[in-house]
């Protein structure tokens, strides 16, 4: 079960690049069922994601490099391309800030994960964080991926 937090975040109050990195490139496969077909530096992952919004079921399966590429011909989506910063909050919790490159360039958002509903809900985020956007579709990736960055 993956439950998270999305945040629009505009700034951050310190240098991204002091925080360990992770090169992504994701598109998805499928959409109903949604599965992404994920490249994370040098590791492929297909994952398989439920219904919902804040909280929904997951499964990752690992790739070699040749069935992604191969899986990657049946993409349905543009690539989403990000490079995403991992940053420890108090409590032992993680964010994930991804800023967005190619058409999503200028996008920036902020994920926290859960290990459970009422812990994400209980949770105050920094005020750089910005805005609550978990239960907005329009900032899901498979939406990032096939309409772009929203209208605000």
């Amino acid at each position: 079960m993956e439950i998270e937090r999305k945040f629009l975040t505009k700034a951050v109050p310190f240098v991204l690049e002091d925080y360990p990195s992770r090169r992504i490139s994701q598109c998805y496969i499928s959409l109903s069922p949604t599965i992404r077909l994920r490249r994370q530096d040098q590791d492929f992952i297909l994952t398989v994601k439920g219904k919902g919004l804040m909280a929904k079921e997951e499964f990752e399966l690992p790739l070699s490099r040749e069935e992604y590429e191969k899986l990657l011909e049946k993409a349905e989506t543009p690539a989403v391309e990000k490079r995403r910063y991992l940053v420890p909050l108090k409590g032992g919790l993680m964010a994930e800030v991804d800023v967005y490159e190619g058409p999503l360039a200028g996008l920036m958002t902020t994920e926290v994960e859960f290990f459970s509903v009422e812990e994400a809900k209980a949770f105050v985020p920094p005020d750089w964080f910005g805005k609550d956007v978990t239960m907005e579709k329009a900032y899901k990736n498979t939406s990032l991926a096939l309409y772009g960055i929203p209208e605000e």
